[in-house]
């Protein structure tokens, strides 16, 4: 809807923020639990954003120049859903009376997917708000490659409502900067202060100039002393709308709980209001004797007559699309395959990268050529790292630095901020036409990991490349070992966790990663490893895409031991069988990625890991945790138990135990 339609708001209004507030208290009752507060002071500051400002359709939920509106305050979900209702997401009453129940379509925080007009899956308190950052660099890059002169087929702001823990959390600060740097101006906003949370004032441990802080950051900060005030909330939008350099964050002071007899108490952060607390709410905004979720009909009308500009909008810019598909119809179907998540055909073949069997190489390396031959194919491929591009190799040669003066840039430039990194990527996996990509050490996926967590909750494609897989990081010491990385991020439920054993397997495994529609996590290698080339081992070719396969059987097929690893001790078991009298018993097993094996029929997984072999030997130099699974009750795990120290990656791995002797001596005890 056109923001240039005059800020009157008259008693139609409030009567429409009034029911906000009271549908939104009403779910809280009925579920017995759930979070009034911010519903009941924020609705003011929603509404005007919502029905005034943003540009949208709900009967277009996923039309691709939406604006993008994030509930980063995601405890406040209920006035989320009392919006989606009142302006016709398709959420009746029967959804907002089952709130915060089993397999409801308005869960106890918004969750992207099972409810239309939920952007993102937020209750994780900054994650939100750097998500939004990342939707705004979708937003310019993607006008940067398909806008043309009198087709601004991308045009659209990115708008939040966050809350004083949303900036308290260090994610949220990581993103502001980065969005100040990037000179995102149209990422709006609204921060609800009502100066309270669930221990008390915001002052017994948020004292600091919020305001300052911002514009310190490089943003435009505006300030409405009363959140109530309707017009002063419209303007203060206007005139972050009109900055043309940084982004706007609108400060408006509000009420927690306002109207309920828990009104400025912290109380009223998560405890429904009781049932003479609703009573009571409900006679201050004129709702008295109203049966529950009741909707005047003047409020009903008031959002019919703005659904019919709302789709307005969207009818003229499908009328655009369509001409600008007769006039640059090479753009127009790239943009549409990429809109649809598809790939291009025969994208493997097209990418494929040979590696010379005679030179070892990193994974990382081997993963820097693979993304770089990727990305001649993909321009939705976008990332970059966090300050460490040169070590992860996840730089896009020629590719150019995405800045505000460059926004087709493929490589971007995060700092050192993992967290925000992986919420940004987030952003930009929602906001639709990318593959986003982001890099760091193993170790640091615990700065990543509640980006990672959220990617797989809303089952999103985002490659975390983790470099510097093991122990082998060497003189860098135990703090940039990783030790209980994988085994932590193998239990994030929906996430792939790939850890290839050399430069074939990394390239099968980043297509895996771009075929997969959820996340996905490349734990790739320091140090140089031997390519285990397709002439000399033909199962490394299609093998890797199951998760497991036999790498180096057993004379006739049938072994009478096996040996399962991941990584870099995959040669390292091969090496340790070369010479043995054992050999021609054994069979060598690599097991990149446990999700995929699993997934595999149980037929198949028994092909690869005979349930009848209970000879095993694991080797991962990482934690034994949940190797149990493929080395039985009888067999015998290689891992790291402790930390690691600095010195020399050999001399590291050798006081560890991770040998060809060490290997060998281990296999050998499997038959004593």
């Amino acid at each position: 809807m056109s923001a240039a339609a005059a800020a009157v708001y008259n008693r139609k209004d409030q009567a429409s923020v009034s029911t906000l507030r009271i549908l939104s208290a009403e779910m809280v009752e009925k579920a017995k639990s759930g979070h009034p507060g911010l519903p009941l002071g924020a609705a003011p500051l929603a509404y005007v954003l919502w029905t005034r400002f943003l540009k949208h359709d709900p009967q277009a939920p996923l039309w691709p120049d939406r604006d993008r509106f994030v509930l980063s305050a995601g405890h406040g979900s209920a006035l989320l859903y009392a919006w989606l209702h009142l302006a016709g997401y398709g959420l009746g009453t029967d959804d907002l009376m089952a709130f915060r129940q089993p397999h409801s379509r308005t869960p106890g925080h918004p969750e992207h997917g099972p409810t239309p007009g939920v952007e993102a899956t937020t209750g994780p308190l900054g994650q939100g708000f750097a998500m939004g950052v990342g939707m705004a660099l979708a937003e310019r890059a993607l006008a940067a490659r398909y806008n043309r002169p009198g087709f601004a087929l991308f045009d659209h702001r990115t708008y939040a409502l966050v809350s004083d823990g949303d900036l308290m959390e260090g994610v949220a600060s990581e993103a502001a900067s980065l969005a100040g740097a990037q000179q995102l101006h149209k990422l709006v906003y609204v921060y609800d202060d009502n100066r309270m949370t669930i221990e008390g004032p915001t002052e017994l441990a948020f004292t600091e100039d919020v305001r300052a802080r911002f514009t310190a950051y490089g943003w435009q900060v505006i300030t409405v002393a009363d959140g109530e005030d309707l017009q002063a909330v419209h303007q203060a939008v206007e005139n972050a709308r009109s900055e043309g350099e940084r982004p706007s964050l609108i400060v408006a002071r509000t009420v927690l709980g306002a109207g309920s007899p828990k009104e400025g108490r912290p109380e009223a952060h998560g405890e429904p209001l009781g049932a003479d607390g609703l009573a009571a709410t409900k006679a201050r905004y004129g709702f008295e004797g109203k049966p529950p979720f009741f909707v005047d009909e003047r409020v009903a009308r008031n959002f019919e007559e703005k659904a019919s500009a709302w789709r307005e909008e969207r009818v003229k810019w499908e009328g655009l699309l369509a001409a600008y598909a007769v006039k640059y119809p090479e753009e127009h179907a790239e943009l549409a395959r990429r809109l649809a998540g598809a790939l291009p055909g025969g994208l493997a073949a097209k990418a494929r990268v040979e590696f010379p069997a005679d030179k070892p190489v990193a994974t990382r390396a081997a993963g820097g050529t693979v993304l770089n031959a990727l990305a001649k194919e993909l321009p939705e491929l976008l990332g970059g790292s966090a300050d460490l591009g040169p070590s992860n190799k996840t730089l896009v040669s020629g590719g150019g630095s995405m800045l505000p003066l460059n926004p087709s840039g493929r490589n971007i430039h995060f700092g050192v901020r993992e967290a925000a990194m992986g919420a940004v990527a987030n952003g930009l996996a929602l906001s639709g036409g990318f593959v986003p990509y982001c890099g760091t050490f193993l170790v640091f996926s615990d700065y990543l990991r509640p980006a990672v967590r959220l990617s797989a909750l809303m089952g999103i494609k985002c490659v975390y490349v983790l470099t510097h897989d093991s122990v082998g990081v060497g003189e860098d010491g135990p703090t940039h070992q990783p030790v209980e990385h994988l085994a932590a991020l193998r239990a994030i439920p929906g996430l792939l966790v790939m850890r290839p054993a050399d430069a074939y397997e990394t390239q099968a495994l980043w297509n895996v990663a771009l075929e997969t529609r959820g996340p996905s996590a490349l734990a790739l290698s320091r140090q140089n490893l031997p390519v285990l080339h397709p002439s000399l081992y033909p199962a490394v070719e299609g093998g890797p895409a199951k998760g497991g396969y036999v790498l180096k059987d057993a004379e006739g097929g049938k072994p009478e031991a096996l040996v399962i690893a991941t990584g870099s001790e995959v040669p390292l078991a091969l090496k340790a069988l070369e010479g043995s009298a054992l050999a021609p018993k054994i069979r060598v097993v690599s097991l990149p990625c446990w999700e995929l094996f699993e997934a595999q029929s149980p037929e198949y997984r028994a092909s690869v890991i005979p349930p009848g072999v209970t000879r095993r030997l694991a080797v991962e130099a990482g934690s034994p945790l949940g190797w149990e699974r493929y080395a039985g009750d009888r067999g015998r795990i290689l891992a790291v138990s402790g930390f690691g120290f600095s010195g020399p990656a050999e001399s590291v791995f050798k006081e560890l135990g991770f040998t060809p002797e060490n290997v060998r001596s281990l296999v050998e005890g499997l038959f004593a």
